[in-house]
């Protein structure tokens, strides 16, 4: 009895330190929150400081995925704001402005005083009232290591007009979330699921919330009905007859502790207005024939001219506990919702080859002849690693996932690498999802996204175009080469690289200044990192930040206040700046 007692008593004191362990947590998250509230506060500060519009051409944006690609109601102009670029160590976020003009292929950067935070995989919806404008609802913002989230629940409109950002503040709106999608329905913006993540906890949406454009008013919808599941990065879209469909989408459960299973929905569903019944509405589940996509997710979504909807691309991923492999895709589907059917999209012009990519590295296919492994083989990505030091002195490894020539009779690796690889004359976007949609005057334009080689993210910055009555074949406008792109990947821990300050085998590649570590960030001018031609401070400070971070850090000592170090870090990069300028 006394050890059945004791055991009890130990099993309660479990429970105890367990209960602390998770206050402890959460009080972390909180703080994590906050920290992410200040750090979007301080790029705030910075964008009050532009007290007027200023239009700069440009060549085309830097890469991207989870941006907005909108087509301008009156102008023959294609519009993109925000996104997220990673490089391998640190996560970018934007809140640039950008105008594609089509006529004269041509970028501007515009800066417009007061604009949304920094965010990605937001939603943008165009209205054509007061000269046009530019809703923007929702989206995250996470912090420079990618670990930590914060969802936005705030809603702006750009007046394309006059130029001027105006966040609405109504009340009753949807709570913080990201991966939602979001139409324009009447005099209405109509706004169905998404996400919201934090270090502790995840949770997928299903909700319908409804802002009318007259009263700047949000109302919560209660359709009946069946509707779909809780996801997120779903079609959504208006049919001609005035309905809104859902189809696909992608959520995850945790099946047990630290274990999550994905879903890659591939149902769809009907939003439909009551007759006679104002603000009533009813969700009907349909069966779409033909040719229907498989299962998917990061795909893209845009309007054709006909009313039909488009989706391109996307990742089909096959988790296992420890593992994520998948197919990224660059082929293009209809669905007519008069005939409730989808179509595949065939191009009329010169054949190309059907195409997906990989996202891990895996065996070569089975029942394959010797000619089909052998080309199999020629086409897996070659891996070229080298390790260089860094402008703060940190060891880092250069990791460059190089795609492979597709059939044997193509031209050497760097040709096969443009957009006019694999398949003659004719140029197709490679396979990628999270890729920005656009539809003005029959032409469908793609922009951007990214695909996986290995453990490589490769984002992309490249601009197609695609006749819709013609689909006859896809027009470069913008060309990006992977190779070139930065990622960045450190052999060890920042400890490890600290401990092995000035030992005998640090020095590999014959550069002496891995010997002195981060001690010599202070005394080493050339190190700093340099300002470039024409560089603005706010264009500046995103690309530099972790280096005078950690530079404020070491000044500071292990015990100093993140808040205090990004503090120092920004004054010191902003001194470094001006004295360069």
């Amino acid at each position: 009895m006394g050890k059945k007692g004791k055991k009890e008593k130990k099993g309660r004191g479990a429970e105890k330190t367990a209960a602390k362990m998770e206050k402890k947590v959460s009080k972390r998250s909180r703080k994590e929150e906050e920290d992410l509230e200040a750090l979007i506060a301080h790029f705030q500060t910075l964008d009050a400081k532009k007290t007027q519009v200023v239009e700069t051409p440009c060549s085309a944006p830097s890469p991207r995925l989870n941006a907005s690609l909108s087509a301008h109601p009156e102008k023959d102009e294609l519009i993109l704001f925000g996104g997220e670029y990673f490089n391998g160590q640190k996560t970018f976020l934007y809140n640039e402005l950008y105008i594609y003009n089509i006529r004269k292929d041509a970028w501007t950067k515009v800066e417009i005083p007061n604009p949304p935070p920094r965010r990605c995989a937001h939603q943008a919806v165009v209205v054509p009232q007061g000269g046009g404008q530019l809703w923007i609802f929702g989206g995250e913002f996470a912090s420079p290591d990618g670990e930590q989230f914060y969802h936005y629940k705030d809603l702006w409109v750009l007046h394309l007009a006059t130029k001027t950002w105006e966040q609405v503040r109504s009340p009753g709106g949807p709570s913080g979330r990201s991966g939602h999608r979001m139409v324009a329905w009447k005099r209405q913006l109509i706004l169905f699921g998404g996400f919201h993540e934090s270090t502790r906890d995840y949770i997928y949406y299903n909700d319908v919330h409804a802002f009318n454009l007259d009263t700047f008013t949000w109302s919560k919808l209660s359709p009946s009905g069946t509707g779909p599941t809780p996801r997120s990065g779903c079609q959504m879209s208006v049919t001609p007859q005035g309905s809104i469909v859902i189809y696909g989408g992608y959520s995850k459960q945790r099946v047990k502790k630290d274990v999550d299973k994905g879903t890659q929905h591939s149902d769809m569903f009907l939003l439909k207005p009551e007759e006679g019944r104002e603000g009533r509405w009813v969700w009907t589940r349909v069966n779409p024939s033909g040719a229907k996509p498989s299962p998917r997710s990061g795909f893209s979504v845009a309007v054709a001219p006909n009313q039909q909807t488009l989706l391109f691309g996307g990742v089909c991923d096959e988790e296992e506990e420890e593992s994520l492999e998948g197919d990224f895709f660059n082929d293009l589907y209809f669905y007519d919702a008069t005939k409730n059917r989808w179509f595949e999209g065939q191009l009329k012009g010169p054949k190309l080859e059907k195409r997906k990519r990989r996202r891990a590295t895996k065996a070569e296919p089975e029942g394959a002849d010797q000619q089909e492994c052998a080309e199999a083989s020629a086409q897996a990505p070659l891996e070229v690693v080298r390790e260089v030091v860094t402008e703060d002195g940190t060891v880092v490894t250069i990791k460059q996932v190089l795609a492979a020539p597709g059939p044997s009779k193509q031209p050497q690796l760097d040709e096969d690498d443009s957009p006019e690889e694999a398949g003659g004359s004719s140029a197709e976007p490679r396979p990628r999802s999270n890729a920005m949609l656009a539809v003005k005057h029959g032409r469908l334009y793609l922009y951007g996204g990214m695909f996986e080689a290995g453990n490589r993210q490769v984002t992309l910055s490249d601009l197609y175009c695609l006749d819709l009555h013609k689909m006859d074949e896809w027009t470069v406008l913008v060309e990006a080469d992977p190779e070139t792109q930065e990622w960045l990947e450190e052999t060890d821990s920042e400890e490890d690289s600290d401990a092995a300050e000035g030992a005998e085998g640090g020095e590999e590649d014959g550069d002496s200044s891995e010997e002195d570590g981060d001690s010599s960030e202070e005394d080493v001018e050339p190190q700093r990192p340099a300002v470039m031609p024409g560089e603005l401070f706010p264009d500046y400070l995103p690309r530099t930040e972790q280096y005078w971070v950690r530079l404020a850090r070491d000044g500071a000592g292990p015990e100093a206040k993140e808040k205090r170090v990004l503090k120092a870090a920004h004054a010191m990069a902003k001194a470094f700046f001006d004295d360069s300028a």
